[in-house]
Order: structure tokens, then C-alpha cells, then sequence
């Protein structure tokens, strides 16, 4: 072969994406960048209950948006875990917001929000675990399966970082598989791929004082198949397990985590080429700050590439 192919083959070669949370307070210098030619970051990611307005600003925001880069629209309130169908009220906003961005990549997460207590539809306003189960993974893939129907195409979903186990909520609820053996069985029944947070996974090995959490992480990452990976989430939290009964928040409240850039190192090798999302959700810093943890993971993810045969 010669070098000028080569060198052309390796130019050719699919780069990692590496995006982050776009939130309201950036949205402006978000856009300036992108006016001026100057992206920093190869796409962006929004919630998409912010936008499920039919009209006004908030339109002709994710308009804008949806113009300037790449998105990735991540859900929060479709509950596909619960019970309950999802409201159709809720789905008809999804579906119109996903039909008028066309965004790259579309998430929720695996949990349930909604429960009939005393006869009425309460919503609990947090992402609560699910047991894993075969009624619950019958369940989700359901809803899963629905909304891929409505939105024609599939969804990525989040696993979760969570405080409690389902059996505490409901004693007559018991696990009957591993986390990871539940991922694997709903993309495979439900046709969806799978958003690896990687900080969810710290956290709830940190709250359950798992020793070398992230050597044990690395092992079990090896129980998913590559392609079933569509997107990694990466985030810092706030160490307040003090103040919290030993219980460290998922709070996206910092830059990403030293155990979390350690994992990516592993996942991004192990899942090549997926696109990548910083998450910084409270304590929100300048647009630079957060374009600089960016940065940190391009650098993992192309010495990732550099690496390969």
C-alpha cells in the first residue's frame, strides 16, 4: 500500500463527536460561535421538555439551534419505566419537537415518574428506578417500542444513578438480573441502543462502597457489545456525601470527575468512535470553562484513535 493511501484511509477515518449540554444561560455565545464560524464543539445536546412550547421564543430558539450544530435531543419526562402509557399529550410534544429538529441523536432515561396513588396519576418529578425484572423489562420495552413508532427512529436510553432499590419502594419488587444483563435484554427486545452515562455508573458504585469502583466498571463494560452504544455521557458531581448521609448527589454540579475521564479512557477504546456529551447542569460556569472539558475529551478520544491498528 502506499503511503499516500494510507495517510488518505486514515484521514478518511470516522472521528469521535464530542458535544456538550447546551444550556440557557450559553445559549447566546453558543450561537455567536457558530455565527462567527467558530464551533468548538461538533454538536450540542438540549432538554427537550425546555422546548415542547408550540410557539414563541422558545421555537425560534431550538430553531436557531437546530441551524448552528448538530443536536442531540435528551428527554426527561417520558417516564418509560412507569406503568402508566405515556401521556399522549407528552409523546405529541416529543414527536413534534424530534420532527421539526431532526437532531442526530434522540435519549430518555431508564426510569419511571408516574404512579396511580389513590386512584389519581401523581408525577413524581424525579427519575426513580426501575426493578430489572421481566415484567419490568416488558413494560419499558413497550413504551420504548412506542415511542419508536411515533418518532420513527430509535431512542438511546440512560441508565440511571439511583439512591434506592426498586424492593425499597415496593417490598413484593425484586431484581431477578443484573443492571447490565437488563440493558442488554431491552436494546435487544426493543430495538433501541443504549446512552452510557459513565458518571451514573461512578456514582452508584461510590454510594454502594464498592471497592476499586473503577476497575469493577471496566469489567463490566466488557458485558456490552459495542454496538449497541450510541452515545456516552460524561459529568462531575459535587462530594457532599457528608452532608447528605454518605450519599454522593448526582449533581453534574462540577467538572468531570478523575474516576470519570478514567473510565472514558477505557470506553471510548473499548466503544470507538461514539459520540461523547459533557454535562454541566448546576452551578453552571462560563461557556469557556465548559468548552474546555470538551477539549479534555477530544484529547482522550483521539488518542483512542491514534492508538488503533
Amino acid at each position: 500500500m502506499s503511503s499516500t493511501l494510507h495517510n488518505k484511509q486514515a484521514n478518511d477515518k470516522p472521528k469521535t463527536l464530542i458535544g456538550v449540554g447546551l444550556r440557557h444561560s450559553h445559549y447566546t455565545e453558543a450561537l455567536q460561535n457558530a455565527a462567527s464560524h467558530s464551533h468548538e464543539v461538533d454538536f450540542v445536546e438540549v432538554h427537550a421538555e425546555n422546548f415542547f412550547a408550540e410557539g414563541g421564543a422558545s421555537k425560534a430558539i431550538i430553531q436557531d439551534i437546530a441551524q448552528a450544530y448538530p443536536l442531540s435531543i435528551h428527554g426527561t419526562s417520558l417516564g418509560l419505566g412507569s406503568s402508566s402509557r405515556v401521556p399522549k399529550s407528552i409523546l405529541q410534544k416529543f414527536t413534534n419537537l424530534v420532527q421539526l429538529t431532526k437532531p442526530m441523536l434522540v435519549s430518555e432515561h431508564l426510569c419511571f415518574n408516574r404512579a396511580r396513588v389513590q386512584g389519581n396519576l401523581v408525577h413524581s418529578g424525579d427519575l426513580l428506578p426501575i426493578p430489572y425484572n421481566q415484567q419490568s423489562l416488558k413494560n419499558i420495552v413497550s413504551h420504548i417500542q412506542e415511542v419508536q413508532d411515533n418518532i420513527q427512529r430509535p431512542l438511546l436510553i440512560e441508565n440511571l444513578s439511583a439512591y434506592i432499590h426498586a424492593a425499597q419502594l415496593n417490598a413484593s419488587t425484586q431484581d431477578d438480573m443484573s443492571e447490565f444483563e437488563f440493558l442488554l435484554e431491552m436494546c435487544s427486545s426493543a430495538g433501541c441502543g443504549l446512552l452510557l452515562d459513565l458518571n451514573n455508573l461512578i456514582i452508584n458504585a461510590l454510594n454502594k462502597k464498592t471497592n476499586n469502583p473503577v476497575e469493577v466498571l471496566k469489567q463490566d463494560l466488557l458485558q456490552l457489545p459495542p454496538e449497541i452504544v450510541g452515545e456516552i455521557h460524561l459529568a462531575g458531581y459535587t462530594d457532599n456525601a457528608s452532608q447528605t448521609n454518605d450519599f454522593i448527589i448526582d449533581d453534574h454540579g462540577a467538572e468531570v470527575s478523575a474516576q470519570c475521564w478514567d473510565l472514558y479512557e477505557f470506553a471510548i477504546q473499548r466503544f470507538k468512535n461514539t459520540p461523547t456529551l459533557v454535562e454541566w447542569d448546576t452551578q453552571i460556569p462560563e461557556w469557556s470553562v465548559l468548552l474546555g472539558e470538551a477539549k479534555k475529551a477530544k484529547v482522550i478520544a483521539d488518542g483512542s484513535e491514534r492508538r488503533d491498528p
